[in-house]
């Protein structure tokens, strides 16, 4: 499953970059961007653990960029 998220209050490039890289190697994530200019997210993972990893990921973006809110 697919899916693009809005980002709130992403502060920089470099904190963009190293989220997007630690979303990658979250178990059942197959890719992920994390544009810093549209302030967006693309997430594809697993379907049938989409919502638990999901979970995951704002753990790891809440560790790179405290101020970052995933909007979902």
């Amino acid at each position: 499953m697919k899916k693009k998220f809005n980002l709130q209050d992403l502060d920089c490039a470099n904190c963009a970059a190293k989220m997007e890289e630690a979303i990658k190697k979250i178990d059942g994530v197959n890719d992920a961007s994390v544009n810093f200019m549209s302030q967006k997210m693309m997430v594809d993972a697993a379907d049938d653990r989409f919502d638990a990893i999901m979970d995951e990921v704002v753990k790891v973006c809440a560790k790179v960029e405290p101020d970052c809110v995933i909007l979902r």
